[in-house]
C-alpha cells in the first residue's frame, strides 16, 4: 500500500463527477503498489444539498457549494475539475494560486488563449497538471500504441476516426449547456472530435494542417424550466437558440506525411458511443471500436499471403497493459477502468513530482488543432494548425 496520501478535493458531481469518482475509489484496489494513495477529501459543486447526496453516495468524506473551498482549503492537494468547459481556467487558476495539483476535464479550456494561462499558472506554481483524455487509458490502445512504437505497422499512412452519439436527435431535447457557445466553446466539435484529435496525436503523429466543415441542425430547441433557485428537467414552451455545432467534418494533413479524415456528430442515429478508428501503415494496419474496447484489430502484411486477414486480438491477458490490477484472461474490462488508470497514473505522477502524460501540453495542442478546424469551417480554406 501506498504510504503518501493524496487528499482529493473534486468540482462537479454530474455524470463525470461519477466517472472519476470510481477512478479514486478503485485506484488502490486495482493497484495496491501505486506510489500515492488517492483520498476522497471533499466534493463541491452548485448545489450544496446536491453535493452532500453524491458524497454520500459515492464516499466522499465532506462537501461544499460552490469551488473556492477545496481551492483554499489546506488540507486538500489535488483539485479536479470536472465542470462545464466556461469554468475550467477560473477554477485551474484559483487552485493553482494555493499550490494545488490539478485534474481537468477536456476539452482543456475554451481556447488557445486560456490554455496558454493555466499552462503559464502550472508552471509558475510547479504543481502536477493532467488533463481527462481517457480513452489513451483503455488497454487494447495502449497496446495500439506499443505496436506503432515497435514498427507493426511501418510508416503511417492514414488516420481515420469517427466519434458518433446520437442522444440529441429529438429535436424536442431540451436547450441543455452542452448546446450553447458561451458555456461550452463548440458541440460535437470539443465534445468528441477532442477525443479522437488526442487519439490520433497519440498514435499516428502531430497535426500540420486541417479542412473542416460545420453543420447545426436543429438550430432551436426547448429551454429548460425555471425551477426554484435552479433548472428543472422539464423543458419549457419557449425556444432556445443552438449556438453550437451538431457535427463537425474535417480532413488533416500530419507533420510525418500521413494523412486522416475526423467525424463527429451527436445525430447518428443507432451510436450510442461510437468512437472508431483505423490506422493504416505501410506494413499494416490497425482498427478499434470502443463499444468492443476490449479487442484490436490488427493487419500485416507480412503474413502469408494464402492466411493473410484481420487478427483481433482479446487484450485481456496479464502481460496487456493495466491488465496485471483487474481479472484473469478473459474476464473483459469496462469504459469506467479508464479512469481508475487515469487516477494510477496521477498518483504516481504527484507521488514523483512530474505530471504524467496527457497533461495540459497535450490539452493545448489540443486545442489548436480544434480551433484551426474551425477557421477553417469560417473561412472555407486549408489552415495551418499554430
Amino acid at each position: 500500500m501506498a504510504g503518501k496520501k493524496v487528499n482529493v478535493g473534486l468540482v462537479g458531481y454530474q455524470f463525470m463527477g461519477k466517472a472519476h469518482s470510481v477512478g479514486y475509489r478503485d485506484c488502490t484496489f486495482a493497484f495496491p503498489d501505486v506510489k500515492a494513495e488517492p483520498v476522497m477529501k471533499e466534493i463541491c459543486g452548485l448545489v450544496l444539498a446536491e453535493a452532500e447526496q453524491f458524497g454520500r453516495q459515492y464516499g466522499w468524506e465532506r462537501w461544499s457549494e460552490g469551488y473556492k473551498h477545496v481551492c483554499e482549503a489546506s488540507d486538500i492537494d489535488l483539485v479536479d475539475i470536472a465542470t462545464g468547459n466556461d469554468t475550467h481556467k477560473e477554477i485551474c487558476l484559483a487552485a493553482v494560486s494555493n499550490g494545488k495539483h490539478v485534474f481537468c476535464e477536456k476539452p482543456m479550456a475554451m481556447n488557445v488563449s486560456e490554455c496558454k494561462e493555466m499552462i503559464n499558472a502550472v508552471e509558475k506554481a510547479g504543481v502536477v497538471h493532467m488533463i481527462d483524455f481517457n480513452y489513451r487509458r483503455v488497454p487494447a490502445v495502449e497496446l495500439a500504441r506499443k505496436m506503432v512504437e515497435q514498427g507493426m505497422i511501418g510508416t503511417p499512412y492514414h488516420f481515420r476516426a469517427v466519434y458518433l452519439q446520437d442522444w440529441i436527435v429529438d429535436p424536442e431535447f431540451p436547450l441543455v449547456w452542452r448546446l450553447k457557445k458561451e458555456l461550452a466553446g463548440s458541440g460535437a466539435h470539443g465534445d468528441l472530435n477532442a477525443h479522437i484529435i488526442d487519439l490520433a496525436r497519440y498514435l499516428c503523429g502531430e497535426f500540420d494542417s486541417v479542412c473542416g466543415m460545420m453543420k447545426t441542425f436543429i438550430k432551436k430547441r426547448p429551454q429548460l424550466a425555471a425551477h426554484g433557485g435552479g433548472l428543472s428537467a422539464q423543458a419549457s414552451q419557449e425556444m432556445g437558440e443552438v449556438t453550437v455545432d451538431d457535427a463537425t467534418l474535417f480532413l488533416a494533413k500530419f507533420q510525418n506525411g500521413a494523412v486522416g479524415t475526423f467525424e463527429a456528430t451527436r445525430f447518428a442515429s443507432g451510436n450510442r458511443n461510437g468512437n472508431r478508428f483505423e490506422l493504416n501503415g505501410s506494413e499494416g494496419s490497425l482498427r478499434f471500436n470502443l463499444e468492443r474496447l476490449n479487442e484490436i484489430e490488427y493487419f500485416s502484411r507480412k503474413d502469408d499471403p494464402m492466411y493473410q486477414g484481420w487478427k483481433n486480438i482479446l487484450v485481456t491477458d496479464p502481460p496487456h497493459p493495466y491488465i496485471k490490477g483487474w481479472w484473469p484472461a478473459g474476464h473483459i474490462i469496462g469504459w469506467q477502468h479508464t479512469f481508475v488508470h487515469q487516477v494510477h497514473n496521477l498518483m504516481n505522477g504527484i507521488a514523483e513530482g512530474k505530471s504524467p502524460t496527457p497533461n495540459f501540453y497535450d490539452g493545448l495542442e489540443c486545442q489548436k488543432v480544434l480551433e484551426a478546424v474551425e477557421k477553417s469551417a469560417d473561412t472555407e480554406q486549408w489552415v495551418k494548425v499554430a
